[in-house]
């Protein structure tokens, strides 16, 4: 192989591996099996050893990590990384809101919402798209130069689109599973375990020899730019856009807040979901939208004015692990519950907390009669994060899951590749109520009123049984109840009426079908339009929607050929619910759109449309709008400044469109719409 022939093939291998790297680590979606990534990792290694002066420092080889330092250089940060100031409460946000809105004299301010990723702030410097320099934080203003430890994590691009100096700052973190396994091996070999993921991730990024970060399976969010003397966006949601659409992994669950009250909203959420992510957090930072305004706001001498970070209370506590009980779901799955010594967390007293399946009281080797350290993750149910074995005597006493349902006796079964439980009894007492309670939610038919005590207190007086009963209810046997006024029935039984009227999606969501979310709910509503039709799909009908696979597909065919489940269909149409789709609606002239049948992504910024607007229209005439480009993409749309999504969309051949031209198809349909309606 010549020189010339070496570079061309190195070219291409690592615009591949790259390639590869940001669908895999950033987008989730690898498009190749493993064994394909490793063997042309394995070429573009043999010939970089042939020909070692073709090296390139954006080379996905370098990502192993080189020799080990003898320490690690200081760095001046050009624009200080400074720190948050702190909100504890609801009181702490609304003067935040005060303090911002007298400083810029105005009635209302958008804000946007981040996750407080719990790990190592860090700073990344771009020259010329490429990689050049990674520093910790520090104290602020001067950090430590730990480029080669950085360039191990593989959601890091060493390659960026952008050409113009720019440096970003983000938060790298050790994810929870990668946290287990290193302590694990830690244990294994007589080593001291870490206390936390955080920990783990800041020691992981401060070692000496890159090639033990390598091995720490690190991951970082961006979620700032520093210095970029290029930037032309006017805020800080459409530089988190821009730093995605150039390669960067940006944290989805970022949202904007028109008012304090959202905001607040947003932190109450996610103090209850945050115990399910695969990383930790330890609160949400709130940042003033518009750029301008955090100009005009300033900064104090530690922190800036325009933001501020919601730091969740302390959750972990020792408590001693008295009892296992258990209790079963809506789909028949038997969870098991650790009953505790009352113990004070964060605030509040804590009784109960989760142990989720059989495998894991074996894992951890959790007994009755423990100490145990729990951690709470919000208002939720906490759960047993280890034993205390030092404290363990031989009075503790070994738990075994029963083998029959403890609601309605049954036997249990572990279906295939399930690690839990189930009761497979239609009748069993406790889904039927399980059932009841997820009918009611507020994602599926959101009836005020009647939570989770309600529910148990009708269940209780055999009031009801079915989601038919709901909508049995009368006044007078509401009045019997305990805590039930003639005003509060009035409401309830208002609230239930008006459910009637729910679209179809929220119906089919509250039936509980297994595999079926609300995301897919919404899609079979949409496709089929009503319940008739969707009763009668048929397998092959099923695949054929977008998002419906054929484990799905199947649960949802063998669902209806219960003839008990189209009994209570016919009943709920008889009670008066709405069985059709009301949502937006693919047109009937979807079949002869320009988008019909297409994968359409939006990227860049719109000045005529919305992305939500764009994206439903689109969605109206037959498209499928996607977040990411890739050889399934048929068409783009390009607003101003869009970046990679456009270059990687040419590089691929895919057709591409500027909003002008959205817009003219979109009006044209609409007046073809209009015509054939009148």
């Amino acid at each position: 192989m010549t020189e010339n022939e070496a570079r061309e093939q190195l070219a291409t291998l690592r615009g591949e591996l790259n390639q590869y790297n940001y669908e895999y680590h950033v987008l989730d979606k690898p498009s190749v099996p493993d064994a394909e990534y490793d063997k042309k990792m394995k070429k573009l290694k043999d010939i970089e050893a042939e020909f070692p002066a073709l090296i390139t420092a954006d080379s996905p080889s370098q990502r192993v990590g080189g020799e080990p330092l003898d320490a690690f250089k200081k760095v001046a940060h050009r624009v200080p990384m400074l720190s948050l100031g702190n909100a504890f409460s609801e009181e702490d946000l609304r003067d935040f809101d005060r303090r911002v809105r007298e400083g810029l004299a105005t009635g209302s301010v958008t804000y946007v919402c981040e996750l407080k990723i719990d790990g190592l702030a860090i700073s990344l410097r771009y020259q010329d798209g490429l990689f050049v320099q990674g520093a910790t934080r520090g104290d602020g203003t001067t950090g430590e130069d730990i480029t080669s430890n950085l360039k191990t994590i593989k959601s890091i691009p060493l390659r960026i689109p952008d050409q113009a100096p720019i440096e970003v700052r983000g938060e790298a973190f050790m994810p929870q599973q990668a946290f287990v396994s290193l302590n694990k091996k830690r244990e294994e070999n007589e080593e001291e375990p870490f206390a936390n993921p955080r920990n783990a991730a800041a020691g992981s990024l401060r070692q000496l020899d890159p090639k033990i970060a390598a091995k720490r399976q690190l991951d970082i969010f961006l979620y700032a730019v520093g210095e970029w003397e290029s930037g032309t966006l006017e805020t800080h949601s459409e530089r988190l856009q821009y730093l995605e659409e150039i390669g960067f992994k940006t944290n989805p669950e970022w949202r904007k807040c028109n008012s304090i009250e959202e905001v607040i909203q947003y932190v109450e959420e996610w103090v209850e979901k945050r115990a399910n992510l695969s990383y930790d957090i330890d609160g949400i930072v709130i940042k003033v939208d518009n750029l301008e305004a955090q100009e005009q706001l300033g900064f104090t001498a530690k922190s800036p004015r325009w933001a501020t970070a919601y730091k969740f209370p302390a959750e972990e506590a020792i408590t001693t692990l008295t009892d296992i009980e258990l209790s079963v779901g809506r789909t028949g799955v038997v969870t098991p519950t650790a009953i505790l010594e009352p113990v004070k967390v964060a605030g509040t007293t804590v009784q109960r907390a989760s142990l989720h399946n059989e495998d894991l009281i074996k894992e951890k080797d959790i007994r009755i009669g423990d100490t145990v350290v729990i951690k709470k993750a919000g208002d939720i149910i906490p759960e047993v994060v280890r034993v205390v074995e030092d404290m363990r005597t031989d009075q503790q006493q070994p738990f075994a899951m029963p083998e029959n349902c403890p609601s309605c006796g049954a036997e249990l079964v572990r279906l295939e590749e399930e690690v839990a439980l189930r009761c497979i009894n239609p009748n069993c007492p406790a889904q039927l109520k399980e059932g009841l309670i997820h009918f009611v939610s507020r994602l599926a038919m959101n009836i005020d009123g009647l939570g989770e005590k309600v529910v148990e207190q009708l269940f209780q007086a055999e009031y009801i049984h079915t989601i038919a009963d709901l909508y049995r209810l009368n006044r007078d046997e509401l009045l019997k109840l305990e805590r039930m006024g003639e005003k509060s029935v009035e409401n309830l039984l208002k609230a239930i009426d008006d459910s009637k009227e729910n679209s179809l999606e929220r119906l089919l969501f509250g039936l509980g079908i297994r595999y079926v979310g609300s995301k897919a709910a919404k899609t079979l509503a949409a496709h089929f339009e009503n319940m008739d039709k969707l009763q009668e799909a048929s397998f092959d009908d099923l695949v054929a929607v977008d998002e419906i696979g054929d484990k799905m597909a199947d649960s949802i065919v063998r669902y209806f050929e219960d003839e008990k489940v189209n009994q209570l269909i016919s009943e709920l149409h008889e009670l008066g619910l709405n069985l059709t789709y009301q949502g937006p609606k693919v047109t009937e002239a979807a079949d002869d759109s320009p988008f019909s049948g297409k994968t359409v992504v939006l990227t860049g910024k719109l000045a005529i449309y919305t992305r939500q607007e764009a994206k439903q229209r689109i969605e109206a005439l037959g498209g499928n709008v996607t977040g990411s480009v890739s050889k399934k993409t048929d068409l783009l749309i390009a607003g101003e400044d869009a970046g990679s999504k456009l270059d990687k969309a040419q590089s691929l051949n895919i057709e591409i469109w500027d909003e002008q031209l959205l817009q003219e198809t979109l009006e044209g349909d609409s007046k073809q719409n209009e015509e054939v309606d009148g």
